[in-house]
């Protein structure tokens, strides 16, 4: 049985025209002899105005039931989809996460699929028909609806291509496919043919929003090829694949970027062993991402001076949690919320040397202060001010010949 899962995001099914347009890109498929698995994200905006719905009601609303309504959204664009399908023809039926059931395992909003039961899809998929899954979602142990972050149909997609075997996994949105940086910022920008599962990752973390990135790790550990592609524009989309599936001429490929950062300073910490531990462990317990981490000590060697930056949606439950810290002492807390986070990415840096020398003398010629560097072995990232952002990703695209 060749099966091939076709997942559809927020603006690919974000109106009824548009939905329509998903029938018929799912059809062409049943028409090349596949059997098709639908997987659907909630209509454009939809999840927004759930989450606003549970705000106006608490600020600490039962996660089981934030996430119980979270997951609505899929269900109605999923049922949509279905019944266009059948309005065309073809035999189609919704599948909500626990009908399937797809099982998951965490956090409410931070699950993850541990097992799919494949029993009833592959009946379906016998009798000809086509299954729409609504993404972003699973059952618990505890028999409750759990999502797995935003951005989660991609997960969804992906494993139902591992558990399926699915000879492909496309991922329909509202761009063509994977480009060396945001067009609307640089519009010089190129589409990236093939990519390594390593460096969508890393673009994806720092900033790119073609993909979730924990979805991008889902395929690279179970070897799943993914086609990015527009729902829009009948054209062909970047390939993201193993390593070795990708040769390129270009050291860096691309140049990623965030806007929502913000950078934090705990000045005079009391150095001992186990600070930074006690600093973050609240942030973890409340998933806060921390991200870039720099750390200062005085001469003296008695004190030291913390800096790290997380999401500025994050800003004021931090600020609070560090001061309620008991545990940690310091003289003052600095803050920043107008920086941004520019990375270059590229598997070519592991063995070119002068990377980072001509990452950081371009920023220099353009008179861009570097406030905090993170390095890895494929990317290296910066905080700058975020007046100097779209300068500073002008810069490094030219530096290293991704407009050529």
């Amino acid at each position: 049985m060749k099966i091939v899962v076709l997942k559809f995001g927020g603006t690919s099914v974000g109106s009824i025209q548009r939905i329509k347009n998903v029938a018929k890109i799912s059809i062409s498929y049943l028409k090349k002899n596949y059997k098709i698995i639908v997987v659907s994200s909630a209509m454009k905006g939809e999840t927004n105005k759930l989450v606003k719905l549970t705000k106006q009601l608490s600020n600490n609303f039962l996660p089981a039931e934030y996430d119980s309504i979270l997951a609505t959204g899929e269900q109605v664009a999923s049922a949509l989809i279905a019944g266009r399908l059948n309005d065309q023809g073809y035999l189609s039926r919704s599948w909500l996460g626990w009908q399937v059931p797809i099982f998951t395992h965490g956090k409410y909003s931070h699950s993850r699929i541990v097992n799919i039961n494949k029993k009833n899809i592959l009946k379906f998929l016998k009798s000809g028909g086509i299954p729409v899954i609504a993404g972003f979602q699973g059952i618990n142990s505890d028999n409750r609806v759990t999502t797995i972050g935003r951005g989660g149909s991609d997960a969804s997609a992906i494993m139902l291509a591992k558990f399926f075997k699915a000879e492909k996994c496309i991922i329909y949105t509202d761009v063509d496919g994977v480009y060396t940086t945001d067009p609307n910022v640089v519009p010089k920008a190129k589409k990236i043919q093939k990519i390594s599962y390593e460096e969508m990752l890393e673009m994806a973390s720092l900033g790119a929003k073609v993909m979730q990135p924990h979805s991008i790790q889902d395929a690279r550990l179970n070897r799943i090829d993914i086609e990015v592609k527009s729902s829009f524009k009948n054209l062909p989309g970047s390939i993201i694949t193993k390593r070795k599936n990708v040769s390129s001429k270009n050291i860096i490929r691309g140049v990623s970027f965030t806007k929502n950062d913000a950078k934090i300073t705990l000045v005079g910490v009391k150095d001992r062993p186990g600070v930074a531990a006690t600093i973050f462990e609240p942030l973890f317990k409340n998933s806060i991402n921390v991200d870039m981490v720099v750390q200062n000590i005085s001469s003296k060697k008695k004190e030291t001076d913390l800096t790290f930056t997380i999401k500025n949606e994050d800003l004021l439950k931090t600020k609070k949690l560090i001061r309620k810290n008991k545990k940690i002492k310091f003289n003052n807390i600095l803050i920043d919320e107008k920086v941004s986070k520019v990375s270059i990415v590229g598997v070519g840096m592991i063995t070119t040397p002068g990377v980072t020398f001509r990452m950081f003398n371009a920023l220099a010629k353009k008179n861009i202060n570097i406030l905090v560097i993170s390095t890895s072995e494929i990317k290296i990232s910066v905080l700058i001010d975020r007046k100097n952002l779209k300068k500073a990703v002008d810069v490094l695209h030219k530096e290293f010949k991704l407009d050529i």
